[in-house]
């Protein structure tokens, strides 16, 4: 039953990253500027930012550094949307 519980709980929690790193992605896209690697709206990213900001990069200004991030939550996505549909797979003895 734990096992279980497990697989349900790792499918929800790559359900909300995927569907949070899609929302960056398309914000990414349509405005032209990411922030530095995983930003959303929560509280607990305000208290960071407040202490450590990170930076925002521009497609126009600094394109490399860009398109690195963009790549780096492409393939966060992916890998969250394998943990949805595969499960989180763990080796039991």
């Amino acid at each position: 039953m734990q096992f279980f519980l497990y697989e349900i709980a790792a499918r929800l929690f790559g359900l909300y990253l995927a569907v949070d790193c899609l929302r960056t992605l398309r914000a990414g896209y349509g405005d032209r500027k990411i922030r530095s690697f995983y930003h959303s709206s929560t509280i607990l990213d305000w208290v960071i930012d407040v202490w450590l900001p990170r930076p925002v990069y521009e497609r126009d200004t600094s394109p490399v550094r860009y398109w690195m991030e963009m790549s780096g939550q492409a393939f966060v996505f992916l890998c969250c949307v394998v943990m949805v549909i595969f499960g989180w797979v763990s080796a039991s003895t």
